[in-house]
């Protein structure tokens, strides 16, 4: 149970962190620090939840980081480029 609560806080912790690396210069500092500032809250919770640190939990703990990243910046691309509404109006050329 203390698992599925330490991934679910990892994920929605790098959401915000994901949107925004999504909205600024591949490469640069404010880019590196939302990758990296999100580290030391998994530790502190991860410690606040009493879960030692295994191999076995590591790929879900990294899998729930980079998922949550990805989310974070995935929605922050769909608010950059709305969605086209195709025309259905339009006749075909056939």
């Amino acid at each position: 149970m203390k698992l599925a609560l330490l991934s679910s806080a990892i994920f929605a912790i790098n959401l915000p962190f994901g949107y925004w690396r999504a909205r600024v210069p591949r490469r640069s500092l404010p880019w590196f620090l939302a990758i990296h500032i999100p580290v030391p809250f998994v530790a502190g919770i991860r410690i606040l939840l009493g879960i030692h640190w295994t191999l076995r939990i590591f790929p879900l703990l990294v899998a729930a980081y980079f998922l949550g990243q990805a989310v974070g910046s995935a929605f922050a691309r769909t608010k950059r480029e709305p969605h086209k509404q195709p025309d259905l109006m339009r006749k075909s050329q056939n």
